[in-house]
């Protein structure tokens, strides 16, 4: 049965991967710098999950994980208000 679900897991993980790179791919760079600002509500919600389970006390892999989320997702969004802000700035009156 555990077999059976982490077989499952990485298939989707795999094919999430997958998606993820073909959709990246297509968007052309004028819709980049919204998309990432977009983003910024996703990596949110993933750095919400992460406190979750950094602090579920559910053993220590469960903890490194969601440290680890909790760092990559708060580099994402920093990048992304950076980036934001940078493109916002490229359109003020000097």
């Amino acid at each position: 049965m555990e077999l059976e679900i982490l077989v499952t897991s990485i298939t989707i993980f795999v094919l999430a991967v997958f998606v993820g790179v073909e959709i990246i791919t297509k968007v052309p760079p004028t819709l980049h710098t919204p998309l990432m600002s977009g983003s910024n509500a996703i990596s949110g919600i993933t750095i919400a999950g992460a406190l979750i389970s950094a602090g579920a006390d559910q053993g220590p892999l469960t903890t490194y994980l969601g440290l680890a989320a909790l760092i990559f997702a708060t580099i994402n969004v920093v990048g992304g208000f950076l980036v934001t802000h940078r493109m916002l700035d490229m359109f003020k009156r000097k």
